[in-house]
Protein backbone atom coordinates (compact mmCIF):
# COMPACT_ATOMS: atom_id res chain seq x y z
CA UNK A 1 0.00 0.00 0.00
CA UNK A 2 1.60 3.59 -0.86
CA UNK A 3 1.72 6.36 1.18
CA UNK A 4 -0.28 9.22 -0.35
CA UNK A 5 1.76 12.20 -1.15
CA UNK A 6 1.26 15.42 0.85
CA UNK A 7 -0.38 18.25 -1.42
CA UNK A 8 -2.40 15.32 -3.66
CA UNK A 9 -6.22 14.95 -3.46
CA UNK A 10 -5.89 11.43 -2.26
CA UNK A 11 -9.70 11.05 -1.24
CA UNK A 12 -13.50 12.40 -2.17
CA UNK A 13 -16.66 11.32 -0.40
CA UNK A 14 -20.23 11.89 -1.36
CA UNK A 15 -22.25 12.94 1.68
CA UNK A 16 -25.84 12.82 0.20
CA UNK A 17 -29.55 13.04 1.56
CA UNK A 18 -30.20 9.68 0.13
CA UNK A 19 -27.29 7.08 1.07
CA UNK A 20 -29.19 3.69 -0.46
CA UNK A 21 -30.13 5.58 -3.57
CA UNK A 22 -26.60 6.92 -3.78
CA UNK A 23 -25.30 3.33 -3.23
CA UNK A 24 -28.18 2.10 -6.12
CA UNK A 25 -26.60 4.76 -8.48
CA UNK A 26 -22.98 5.21 -8.36
CA UNK A 27 -22.92 1.38 -8.32
CA UNK A 28 -24.57 0.84 -11.53
CA UNK A 29 -22.73 3.66 -13.20
CA UNK A 30 -19.68 2.70 -12.29
CA UNK A 31 -19.24 -0.78 -11.42
CA UNK A 32 -18.48 -0.33 -8.11
CA UNK A 33 -19.45 -2.15 -4.98
CA UNK A 34 -20.37 -1.29 -1.64
CA UNK A 35 -18.49 -2.09 1.70
CA UNK A 36 -21.26 -0.45 4.48
CA UNK A 37 -19.75 0.27 7.77
CA UNK A 38 -21.90 -0.76 11.24
CA UNK A 39 -23.34 2.09 13.45
CA UNK A 40 -19.65 3.13 14.71
CA UNK A 41 -19.26 5.14 11.21
CA UNK A 42 -23.08 5.73 10.97
CA UNK A 43 -22.89 3.80 8.08
CA UNK A 44 -20.33 5.01 5.83
CA UNK A 45 -19.89 3.52 2.69
CA UNK A 46 -16.58 2.94 1.09
CA UNK A 47 -16.86 2.35 -2.62
CA UNK A 48 -14.71 0.17 -3.76
CA UNK A 49 -13.62 -0.54 -7.56
CA UNK A 50 -11.78 -4.20 -8.50
CA UNK A 51 -11.55 -4.17 -4.26
CA UNK A 52 -9.89 -1.19 -4.17
CA UNK A 53 -11.16 1.67 -2.52
CA UNK A 54 -11.77 4.79 -4.89
CA UNK A 55 -14.05 7.32 -2.72
CA UNK A 56 -16.55 7.24 0.26
CA UNK A 57 -20.23 8.19 0.41
CA UNK A 58 -22.04 8.80 3.84
CA UNK A 59 -25.41 11.02 5.02
CA UNK A 60 -25.65 14.41 5.62
CA UNK A 61 -25.10 15.55 8.97
CA UNK A 62 -26.94 18.57 9.83
CA UNK A 63 -29.89 20.58 8.60
CA UNK A 64 -29.46 22.77 5.38
CA UNK A 65 -26.09 20.92 4.05
CA UNK A 66 -26.63 20.07 0.06
CA UNK A 67 -25.77 16.54 -1.33
CA UNK A 68 -22.01 17.01 -2.21
CA UNK A 69 -18.82 15.46 -3.54
CA UNK A 70 -15.91 17.09 -0.92
CA UNK A 71 -12.12 17.22 -2.11
CA UNK A 72 -9.12 15.45 0.25
CA UNK A 73 -5.91 16.99 0.17
CA UNK A 74 -3.18 14.38 1.00
CA UNK A 75 -1.20 16.32 3.87
CA UNK A 76 1.30 14.62 7.06
CA UNK A 77 0.01 17.23 9.72
CA UNK A 78 -3.28 17.97 9.31
CA UNK A 79 -3.23 20.51 12.46
CA UNK A 80 -0.33 22.27 10.46
CA UNK A 81 -2.29 22.87 7.50
CA UNK A 82 -5.37 23.83 9.38
CA UNK A 83 -2.49 26.76 10.88
CA UNK A 84 -1.65 27.64 7.63
CA UNK A 85 -5.52 28.02 6.59
CA UNK A 86 -6.19 30.60 9.26
CA UNK A 87 -3.12 32.57 8.46
CA UNK A 88 -4.11 32.86 4.83
CA UNK A 89 -7.39 33.85 5.74
CA UNK A 90 -9.16 30.66 5.09
CA UNK A 91 -11.67 29.39 7.25
CA UNK A 92 -11.81 25.95 9.39
CA UNK A 93 -14.95 24.41 9.75
CA UNK A 94 -14.28 21.54 11.42
CA UNK A 95 -10.95 21.11 13.68
CA UNK A 96 -8.78 18.47 13.19
CA UNK A 97 -9.98 15.26 14.25
CA UNK A 98 -8.80 11.37 14.69
CA UNK A 99 -11.32 9.26 13.03
CA UNK A 100 -10.68 6.21 15.25
CA UNK A 101 -7.30 5.01 13.59
CA UNK A 102 -8.34 5.30 10.48
CA UNK A 103 -6.48 8.72 9.80
CA UNK A 104 -7.05 12.63 10.89
CA UNK A 105 -8.76 15.23 9.08
CA UNK A 106 -9.72 18.37 8.87
CA UNK A 107 -12.55 20.45 6.83
CA UNK A 108 -11.96 24.01 5.75
CA UNK A 109 -13.13 27.25 3.64
CA UNK A 110 -10.90 28.69 1.51
CA UNK A 111 -11.22 32.79 1.24
CA UNK A 112 -13.75 32.75 -1.78
CA UNK A 113 -15.78 30.19 0.38
CA UNK A 114 -15.33 26.96 -1.43
CA UNK A 115 -14.89 23.96 0.76
CA UNK A 116 -12.22 21.08 0.91
CA UNK A 117 -10.72 18.84 3.65
CA UNK A 118 -7.60 17.42 4.33
CA UNK A 119 -6.19 14.12 5.00
CA UNK A 120 -3.74 12.71 7.74
CA UNK A 121 -3.81 8.72 6.76
CA UNK A 122 -3.48 6.40 9.09
CA UNK A 123 -4.84 2.65 8.88
CA UNK A 124 -6.81 4.08 5.95
CA UNK A 125 -4.72 5.74 2.98
CA UNK A 126 -7.12 6.91 0.83
CA UNK A 127 -7.98 6.16 -2.65
CA UNK A 128 -5.95 3.23 -3.68
CA UNK A 129 -6.37 3.12 -7.26
CA UNK A 130 -6.71 6.43 -10.16
CA UNK A 131 -7.12 6.99 -13.65
CA UNK A 132 -8.69 4.05 -14.43
CA UNK A 133 -12.63 3.90 -15.64
CA UNK A 134 -14.34 4.83 -12.29
CA UNK A 135 -11.60 5.50 -10.27
CA UNK A 136 -10.49 9.47 -9.55
CA UNK A 137 -8.61 11.49 -12.48
CA UNK A 138 -8.59 14.81 -12.03
CA UNK A 139 -9.33 17.73 -9.09
CA UNK A 140 -10.35 21.00 -10.33
CA UNK A 141 -11.07 24.46 -8.26
CA UNK A 142 -14.12 26.50 -9.86
CA UNK A 143 -13.75 30.00 -8.31
CA UNK A 144 -14.58 33.66 -9.18
CA UNK A 145 -11.24 34.75 -7.55
CA UNK A 146 -7.90 32.75 -9.38
CA UNK A 147 -5.48 35.37 -8.51
CA UNK A 148 -6.65 35.14 -4.57
CA UNK A 149 -6.93 30.90 -4.89
CA UNK A 150 -3.73 30.35 -6.30
CA UNK A 151 -2.21 33.02 -3.37
CA UNK A 152 -4.15 30.86 -0.30
CA UNK A 153 -3.68 27.23 -2.12
CA UNK A 154 0.27 27.72 -2.74
CA UNK A 155 0.35 29.17 1.14
CA UNK A 156 -1.46 26.39 2.52
CA UNK A 157 -0.23 23.11 0.16
CA UNK A 158 3.12 24.46 -1.07
CA UNK A 159 1.92 24.45 -4.66
CA UNK A 160 3.01 26.09 -8.00
CA UNK A 161 0.96 27.28 -10.77
CA UNK A 162 1.79 27.20 -14.10
CA UNK A 163 -1.01 28.99 -16.97
CA UNK A 164 -2.55 27.11 -19.96
CA UNK A 165 -6.01 27.17 -21.45
CA UNK A 166 -8.67 25.27 -22.02
CA UNK A 167 -10.75 24.91 -25.11
CA UNK A 168 -9.82 28.35 -25.40
CA UNK A 169 -10.28 29.87 -21.94
CA UNK A 170 -7.38 30.42 -19.30
CA UNK A 171 -6.89 27.69 -16.92
CA UNK A 172 -3.86 27.23 -14.34
CA UNK A 173 -2.07 24.34 -13.53
CA UNK A 174 -1.66 23.24 -10.00
CA UNK A 175 1.56 21.61 -9.32
CA UNK A 176 3.26 19.26 -6.34
CA UNK A 177 7.27 18.80 -7.24
CA UNK A 178 6.30 19.67 -10.83
CA UNK A 179 3.49 17.16 -11.35
CA UNK A 180 0.15 18.68 -12.17
CA UNK A 181 -2.24 17.55 -9.38
CA UNK A 182 -5.28 19.78 -9.61
CA UNK A 183 -6.72 22.83 -11.70
CA UNK A 184 -8.44 25.82 -11.08
CA UNK A 185 -10.93 27.39 -13.72
CA UNK A 186 -12.80 31.06 -13.66
CA UNK A 187 -16.17 30.82 -13.05
CA UNK A 188 -16.99 33.42 -15.94
CA UNK A 189 -19.13 33.30 -18.98
CA UNK A 190 -23.27 32.43 -18.96
CA UNK A 191 -22.58 28.41 -18.29
CA UNK A 192 -22.18 29.80 -14.38
CA UNK A 193 -25.75 31.12 -12.96
CA UNK A 194 -24.80 34.49 -10.37
CA UNK A 195 -25.88 32.16 -7.67
CA UNK A 196 -23.31 29.19 -8.13
CA UNK A 197 -20.69 28.99 -5.17
CA UNK A 198 -16.89 28.47 -5.63
CA UNK A 199 -16.81 24.41 -5.07
CA UNK A 200 -13.63 21.46 -6.22
CA UNK A 201 -15.47 19.67 -8.99
CA UNK A 202 -14.61 15.62 -8.67
CA UNK A 203 -13.84 13.89 -12.19
CA UNK A 204 -13.81 10.41 -12.47
CA UNK A 205 -12.31 8.66 -15.08
CA UNK A 206 -14.75 7.12 -18.08
CA UNK A 207 -13.79 4.66 -21.06
CA UNK A 208 -16.47 6.59 -22.63
CA UNK A 209 -17.47 9.79 -21.86
CA UNK A 210 -21.03 9.89 -24.05
CA UNK A 211 -22.05 6.11 -23.04
CA UNK A 212 -21.71 7.09 -19.24
CA UNK A 213 -23.26 10.49 -19.50
CA UNK A 214 -26.10 8.25 -21.21
CA UNK A 215 -26.00 5.82 -18.42
CA UNK A 216 -26.20 8.65 -15.63
CA UNK A 217 -29.42 10.23 -17.05
CA UNK A 218 -31.17 6.11 -17.57
CA UNK A 219 -30.51 6.14 -13.64
CA UNK A 220 -32.15 9.32 -12.69
CA UNK A 221 -29.30 11.19 -12.90
CA UNK A 222 -29.35 14.86 -14.54
CA UNK A 223 -26.56 16.02 -17.43
CA UNK A 224 -25.58 19.35 -16.31
CA UNK A 225 -23.01 20.04 -19.25
CA UNK A 226 -23.28 17.25 -21.99
CA UNK A 227 -19.85 15.94 -23.23
CA UNK A 228 -17.73 18.10 -24.80
CA UNK A 229 -14.39 17.41 -26.80
CA UNK A 230 -11.62 19.68 -24.87
CA UNK A 231 -7.73 19.39 -26.67
CA UNK A 232 -6.76 15.85 -25.27
CA UNK A 233 -9.89 14.42 -23.95
CA UNK A 234 -13.95 14.47 -23.52
CA UNK A 235 -16.21 15.73 -20.90
CA UNK A 236 -19.16 15.80 -19.19
CA UNK A 237 -20.58 17.33 -15.85
CA UNK A 238 -23.65 15.48 -14.20
CA UNK A 239 -25.22 15.30 -11.31
CA UNK A 240 -27.13 12.54 -9.79
CA UNK A 241 -30.54 11.70 -8.51
CA UNK A 242 -29.95 13.63 -4.75
CA UNK A 243 -28.08 16.54 -7.02
CA UNK A 244 -24.70 15.33 -5.91
CA UNK A 245 -22.66 17.36 -8.94
CA UNK A 246 -19.97 15.63 -10.13
CA UNK A 247 -17.85 15.51 -13.92
CA UNK A 248 -16.34 12.35 -15.94
CA UNK A 249 -13.43 12.46 -18.26
CA UNK A 250 -12.42 10.23 -21.10
CA UNK A 251 -8.50 11.24 -21.68
CA UNK A 252 -7.11 10.30 -25.18
CA UNK A 253 -4.11 7.83 -25.24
Amino acid sequence: MTVPLPGVPTWVDLATSDLESAIRFYTALFGWTADVSGDDFGGYTTFLLNGLPVAGAGPLLGAGQPTAWSTYVATADADAVAARVEAAQGKVLVPPFDVVDQGRMAAFLDPAGAPFSVWEAGAMRGAEVFDLPGALTWSELNTRDVEGAVAFYGAVFGWTFRDSQVGGLPYVVCERDRLPVAGIQLMVGSGWPDDQLPHWQVYFAAGDCDVAAEHASRLGGRIIHPPTTIPGARYAVLADPQGGQFAILNKYR
